[in-house]
């Protein structure tokens, strides 16, 4: 009996690693979904000086909770730009990266060391202490310290000017949209 024209579904070997790579895939798009439009966040005509402590307050929350992810990929292309004079700091955190991404981030099931199930929590915080303890062993601490005290000003300096009036988010409870600004000044 022949098979022409017909095509085999999965493989016994490579069908897991295609499937592994897949699902990180999809993963990384739906962690990097929530990611805002460079434009909408560079948008020059939405930045002003906030009326008072309060509205900068309100503008740094809101614009916080909106970028966040924008936010992070700041932060770590300006510590991964300050390792670069800084080979054995830029390797670890690379290394360190690659082990957050499959430990943490593309997982889909719970983590399993000797038949024990491991709380997300506890990998988070053993993964944080351990990319700490790497990066300071490299005796680039200071490196990293003013890279991440640069990369927070940028971050402030950002979340305050950014006027909040033209962000809207989805509310899914409800189906509505709904303007920050609006969500801020109820809030108050």
């Amino acid at each position: 009996m022949t098979t022409y024209g017909t095509i085999p579904t999965s493989s016994s070997a490579g069908g897991t690693n295609f499937e592994y790579i897949s699902r990180a895939k999809a993963n990384l798009k739906s962690g990097f979904g929530s990611r805002r439009p460079w434009k909408e966040m560079f948008n020059f005509r939405s930045i002003g000086c906030p009326s008072g402590f309060r509205g900068t307050i309100g503008r740094i929350r809101t614009n916080l909770g909106y970028f966040r992810v924008n936010y992070a990929i700041i932060m770590l292309l300006i510590v991964f730009l300050s390792l670069l004079w800084h080979p054995i700091s830029l390797i670890v955190f690379v290394v360190m990266m690659a082990v957050w991404l499959f430990l943490y981030f593309l997982r889909d099931e719970p983590l399993v060391i000797f038949g024990r199930r491991i709380d997300d929590r506890v990998v988070l915080i053993v993964l944080s202490v351990l990319t700490i303890v790497f990066l300071l062993l490299t005796r680039a601490t200071s490196n990293i310290l003013f890279s991440l005290l640069i990369g927070v000003v940028i971050v402030l300096i950002h979340a305050a000017l950014r006027n909040t009036d033209d962000l809207c988010a989805d509310q899914e409870s409800t189906g509505t949209t709904m303007r920050f600004a609006d969500v801020a000044s109820s809030s108050s």
